[in-house]
């Protein structure tokens, strides 16, 4: 597994590090319409059935096992949230929803920051992950015109040379987002990070994005490329890392447990990027992660356009799952 983002859990995480400002504000009510499905599925169908029984037997406790997988926590988290229930005599079916939402609370906290780490008059350097179609591309356009925005200087290295025309479709989303990017079509998807790493230090980035080759179905190959890219990381930048994101689409559900297994094989990762959240059920999912892999979530996808990127912030998001 390659050494990335080792964090010291004794340190605070980039001591003396800032945000950048005016960093992608969503308000409450915003947030609580995009989770509107997800609330249904995760919460409301839950507490609605259970809520109104006066004790906890073994049926009841399959019964919302079962809601809980199906609301994509995963089965290892079901399956431990109930098993604490049934060794339990305290809570009672009418409290369900507040023990949901206090189990939930500790799980995101264990996950660690949902900041994202951004250093201020320094190069930073997030490395961008995940499978074909779970919106990289996008999400990658969307945190460059943030940035952008942010008034930051801003370079994409388009480092997924393996889809077709993968370096097509980043250089359109680099000039709609009005950042530069370093494009070298048909080479080595580690020449081009060299290449991006050499121009973000010589002209004063503020931020590097790479894109990756999101295929799966030759683990090999996918191990091969990231350790050279990581590799020229180290060699030339090796301070300047400050996430490696796990990009997943909010629809695939439980499926974004086994890619986050796949890429944590080969990536250490440090976070997770949500994409398509507005209007799935499946939003569970970022508890599961959480729980499963230890990941925060820290962007969410909440629409098409290049300014529906924000900061995820797990306090808002379980206020408005919950209330």
């Amino acid at each position: 597994m390659f050494n990335f983002f080792k964090k010291n859990e004794s340190e605070p995480q980039q001591n003396g590090a800032e945000k950048p400002k005016s960093f992608w504000n969503f308000s409450f009510d915003s947030l609580k319409k995009t989770i509107s499905n997800t609330t249904q599925n995760l919460v409301e169908n839950v507490v609605s059935t259970i809520e109104e029984e006066e004790e906890f037997d073994d049926f009841i406790l399959d019964d919302m096992e079962d809601l809980l997988i199906k609301a994509d926590l995963g089965v290892n988290l079901a399956s431990s949230i109930t098993d604490k229930l049934r060794k339990q005599t305290k809570v009672k079916p009418s409290q369900i929803k507040q023990f949901l939402k206090d189990e939930f609370v500790q799980i995101l906290k264990e996950a660690g920051s949902s900041e994202l780490n951004y250093e201020e008059n320094k190069l930073n350097i997030y490395f961008i992950t995940g499978v074909n179609g779970a919106g990289k591309t996008t999400l990658i356009a969307k945190l460059a015109n943030n940035f952008r925005l942010s008034g930051k200087k801003v370079l994409l290295a388009a480092g997924d040379t393996f889809r077709a025309a993968a370096e097509e479709q980043l250089d359109i989303w680099a000039k709609r987002a009005q950042v530069d990017i370093v494009r070298k079509d048909g080479i080595d998807a580690a020449a081009v990070v060299f290449d991006a790493i050499k121009k973000a230090q010589n002209e004063n980035y503020d931020v590097l994005l790479i894109d990756t080759a999101g295929r799966l179905h030759n683990k090999r190959n996918l191990m091969e490329e990231l350790n050279k890219v990581k590799s020229v990381i180290d060699k030339l930048a090796p301070d300047c890392l400050r996430e490696s994101i796990l990009v997943l689409d909010a629809n695939t559900g439980q499926n974004g447990l086994s890619q986050a297994k796949l890429f944590s094989e080969v990536v250490n990762l440090t976070s997770v990027a949500l994409t398509k959240l507005d209007g799935s059920a499946k939003g569970g999912i970022i508890i599961a992660i959480a729980k499963e892999f230890n990941l925060p979530v820290k962007l969410i996808g909440v629409g098409e356009k290049l300014e529906d990127l924000k900061l995820f912030n797990p306090d808002d998001f379980l206020n408005a799952l919950f209330n």
